[in-house]
């Protein structure tokens, strides 16, 4: 979409963005700029010019030098990094995971293939929307999913509640969360060819809603092609050894015009 009223929008939301007060922001988040959280890539949006907001109690770039519209644009007709490692990554396992995520979801877990997944819907009793996921089957007795940044807290709630009641009745389940994991999100037209150029993988063979393990540039990740932002160019890297992760992050925007 473009025109003069999708560049007055972005120009009002980078103005507004500009004369936004951080101090405020941080007390409508409930936390003070000591409290937040901080990603590995902290360092690296400082150093770049990233305007740092509290958002779900991290302290996150919400916009680089360019305006919000100059960025939207170029994340669609080339391609965008995001640091998306505030958002929550668990896993369950045990040989009843599949049987336990499908009285929380709404998802045909049991059908899905090993290394395939889905967006899907966590639902309080009544069939109320209490968040969104994006859930994987990596096998038969291990799921991944990621919850929102937002709702983390909530949803981890909901899924402790209801598998203490699971496994009191023989459940076999447990779960991981994975903090010691980073997040990477590249969407665009060139998400495909940048990653492509880091691995030896074939990933002209990943198909929407399929998952990967490989290497990218010698760092040992899980690749996702996902998404639910009208596009299926989305790429989802969680990197197993945060140490490297910069080194994947600066070696993906060599590639893509941030």
């Amino acid at each position: 979409m473009r025109g003069a009223g999708l560049w007055q929008l972005g120009q009002s939301i980078t103005r507004r963005l500009a004369q936004t007060d951080k101090k405020a922001v941080a007390r409508r988040c409930f936390a003070s700029e000591a409290d937040l959280k901080k990603t590995v890539l902290y360092d690296f949006h400082v150093a770049h010019g990233g305007k740092m907001v509290p958002f779900a109690g991290w302290s996150m770039p919400i916009q680089y030098k360019d305006s919000i519209m100059d960025s939207t644009l170029n994340c669609r007709e080339n391609g965008s990094l995001f640091d998306v490692s505030h958002m929550c990554g668990l896993s369950l396992k045990g040989k009843d995971c599949i049987s336990f995520l499908e009285k929380l979801v709404v998802a045909d877990v049991a059908g899905l293939a090993p290394n395939t997944g889905t967006l899907t819907v966590f639902t309080n009793e009544k069939g109320g929307a209490i968040d969104d996921s994006v859930i994987t089957k990596v096998t038969n007795d291990h799921i991944y999913l990621v919850v929102n940044a937002g709702c983390r807290d909530k949803d981890l709630a909901h899924i402790e509640e209801h598998m203490k009641a699971f496994k009191a009745k023989g459940g076999d389940v447990s779960w991981h969360i994975h903090d010691e994991r980073s997040l990477l999100a590249l969407q665009g037209p060139l998400a495909g060819p940048v990653l492509q150029h880091l691995t030896e993988d074939d990933l002209s063979k990943l198909y929407f809603g399929e998952f990967r393990m490989l290497d990218i540039n010698g760092v040992y990740c899980y690749l996702t092609r996902t998404g639910n932002c009208a596009s299926v160019r989305a790429r989802m890297i969680e990197v197993i050894q945060t140490s490297f992760l910069e080194l994947v992050w600066i070696r993906c925007i060599s590639d893509v015009i941030l």
